[in-house]
């Protein structure tokens, strides 16, 4: 089988305008951006929200593992498998950051015969949003520091005196805003700045800062839950960067610096069309990571792709835990969308690993013994399987298993594996996917599927609503959601808790950022624990998104490099062609 950059290439694409009207878009409603790729403008929602809404797919999976199961070939594959069904469908993702690309993940577009086209366009820079993203954060960033400058270089009378301005008296040691850069450097977690030569501060004054990636920018998070240009600019308003030395939020509006944000945002906050290898048309727009964010793309392309057809395919980051739980409780109770089902996919080699019987990290090679016959270990994985399968029912969402095939997979196995989800109670589907060696073709029986679900009356229901206490809400999703026993604050984040309370912020959503490898806080306790605690370390409040964004166990804003990164295998041929991407 040819690799997926080598498919990609030999595939026949259309041009993106011939994809725009085949997605029932006018063509004053987009702009292209090559022969491949097109930015869709919002004013086509004005004439879209007329039509009725179609069904919204939600993707999710058993708890990752290093091997990875298959999610964005899935939403690709299933998506293609509608159409072959002869149903209107759009698929809807994230954007790819260039960390995972060039650290341990690679590429985001999918693979085989289910990806998103031209690859290498989607997963490097495509439409710059990202760029957008970063460039609106530190330019914020940058304005605190100079105000901090120039407030305190002569005295805040002074400063008034000179500028005009009402001193915001920002306290250095209570900046809460970070830079962020699209790239994983472990080594600017933690910085020191506005370091100067001896007895000047011509550099400014002296803190203490640090770097988080750009999809966990809030203004990531903001893009997509935005509904339009309008709230996209008052959510950036709402941000706080700062406390001033009374104890005060300082918002991104009280800098005078939100308009200049959402300026540099305008372009980013309009959805790129792009295709699939068959020519479904694909919305990709924002890229939240879902351990340290929401992860799921946004609101505005979901509202394009219902609108326009009757299916919509897209996928929550990681396991249901994660992407799915942040799907639900966050993105639906904004939108006012809930999922019309929901594709939990698993994989043979992914339930082993979740066994605790092996002890895979990334960039090991495969042990030859996992693509063996284990019933010991498959039986064992199969708990975390089950426990995605109740979580999704929690929600009251009609659910399938998309079982992705890997050429090396048992022919036992797999028949073991389907008949294991057909005994269970739950009144949940089962289906193979070969989405990626045989491309619609391969998930016609899941797609097929996913169309009967989605004709069952949806009982769709968060595990909390926002008008509860803050402390409802994590201990709603730590103990109905994950099965924890309990929760513990540190004394910072019960501090924060109560300054947030008292500040008028308890009527947020909660995002629990925590590792995608367990459904508990410890990356090490794999398949179905229970009766397991969730630590809080510290509580972070993002107005602007929406959500109080809670820190569990050791979880980090700013992923390292691995020993060896995936930057190694990229390079150009003498053509000029990327190779080892994948």
């Amino acid at each position: 089988m040819l690799s997926d950059i080598d498919i990609c290439r030999t595939t026949s694409l259309s041009s993106i305008h011939d994809i725009a009207l085949r997605a029932g878009l006018l063509p004053e409603e987009f702009h292209s951006q090559g022969k491949h790729k097109a930015k869709v403008s919002l004013n086509c929602l004005k004439r879209l929200s007329k039509k009725a809404s179609g069904k919204l797919v939600v993707v999710t999976a058993i708890t990752p593992t290093p091997l990875g199961e298959g999610k964005t070939v899935t939403t690709v594959g299933l998506a293609q498998g509608i159409a072959q069904l002869s149903h209107s469908v759009m698929a809807c993702i994230r954007q790819p950051s260039m960390g995972p690309v060039f650290g341990v993940k690679g590429g985001a577009a999918g693979g085989g015969y289910s990806q998103v086209a031209p690859m290498e366009e989607l997963n490097l820079h495509l439409t710059g949003d990202i760029h957008a993203v970063t460039a609106a954060h530190n330019l914020a960033a940058a304005a605190i520091d100079a105000r901090i400058y120039h407030e305190q270089r002569n005295g805040y009378e002074d400063f008034t005196a000179r500028s005009g301005l009402k001193a915001l008296k920002i306290d250095p040691k209570r900046v809460v805003w970070k830079r962020v850069m699209d790239h994983n450097d472990r080594a600017l977690r933690m910085v020191t700045v506005g370091q100067n030569d001896l007895g000047k501060t011509i550099n400014g004054f002296e803190r203490q800062d640090g770097f988080d990636i750009s999809a966990a920018s809030e203004l990531m998070a903001i893009l997509a839950l935005s509904s339009d240009l309008k709230d996209l600019r008052q959510r950036i308003g709402r941000v706080v960067v700062a406390y001033s030395m009374e104890g005060e939020p300082i918002t991104a509006e009280d800098l005078q610096v939100a308009g200049a944000m959402a300026v540099s945002m305008r372009d980013a906050i309009e959805p790129t069309l792009m295709q699939t290898l068959e020519g479904v048309p694909t919305l990709i727009h924002a890229g939240p990571f879902a351990n340290i964010a929401h992860g799921n793309s946004s609101i505005i392309a979901d509202n394009i792709a219902t609108h326009l057809a009757d299916y919509t395919v897209t996928e929550g980051g990681f396991g249901s835990d994660m992407g799915f739980e942040k799907a639900c409780n966050i993105k639906a109770q904004v939108s006012g969308k809930a999922p019309d089902c929901a594709v939990i996919v698993a994989t043979l080699r992914g339930l082993k690993a979740n066994s605790g019987l092996y002890d895979l990290k990334p960039g090991q090679a495969i042990p030859d013994s996992l693509f063996e016959d284990d019933e010991k270990a498959l039986e064992a994985g199969f708990a975390n399987l089950k426990w995605h399968i109740e979580n999704v029912a929690k929600y009251g969402v009609p659910a399938v298993v998309a079982i992705n095939r890997f050429p090396q997979d048992s022919e036992k196995e797999l028949a073991q594996l389907k008949a294991m989800v057909e005994a269970l109670p739950n009144n949940v589907e089962v289906a193979l996917s070969e989405g990626f060696s045989k491309g619609g073709e391969g998930t016609l029986e899941l797609a097929s599927k996913v169309i009967k679900q989605c004709e069952h009356e949806s009982q769709f229901t968060p595990l909390y609503t926002f008008s509860q206490t803050t402390e409802e809400k994590l201990m709603a999703v730590a103990e109905v959601g994950y099965g924890a026993s309990s929760v513990t604050l540190s004394y910072q984040a019960r501090n924060q808790l109560e300054e947030y309370q008292k500040q008028g912020f308890d009527n947020l959503a909660v995002c629990l950022a925590k590792t995608p490898l367990s459904i508990s806080t410890e990356g090490s306790l794999k398949g179905a624990p229970s009766q397991f605690n969730v630590p809080i370390r510290e509580l972070k409040l993002c107005a602007g998104a929406g959500f109080i964004y809670a820190l569990c166990g050791n979880v980090m804003t700013m992923p390292g490099l691995p020993e060896k990164p995936a930057f190694m295998n990229l390079d150009l041929d003498d053509d000029g062609n990327i190779i080892g991407l994948s």
